[in-house]
């Protein structure tokens, strides 16, 4: 069964302060991430230190964290950010 892909409101404020071409990577990885069957599967998610639920995408120099349910069966883009700023 797909996992359901939920942006928080925050986490979109972040993706439209990106520039364009950087916007449609972020897009297309959430659209993969949201068919998968297994959302730690998709590109290379690592689990966060200290976090049960919370795992990090590497898109390039920027980082996507979420929050992944597996009761729910969702996963929730917390933030969007560039790597330097993205754990503060």
């Amino acid at each position: 069964m797909a996992y359901k892909v939920t942006v928080k409101r925050s986490a979109e404020k972040e993706l439209a302060r990106l520039d364009h071409k950087i916007q449609k990577l972020v897009v297309g990885f959430l659209l993969e991430l949201q068919g998968a069957a297994n959302p730690r599967l998709v590109g290379d998610g690592k689990a966060m230190r200290g976090e049960d639920r919370r795992w990090r995408y590497r898109l390039g120099d920027y980082r996507i964290v979420c929050e992944i349910d597996d009761k729910t069966i969702t996963v929730v883009v917390v933030r969007i950010r560039h790597r330097s700023s993205v754990y503060k």
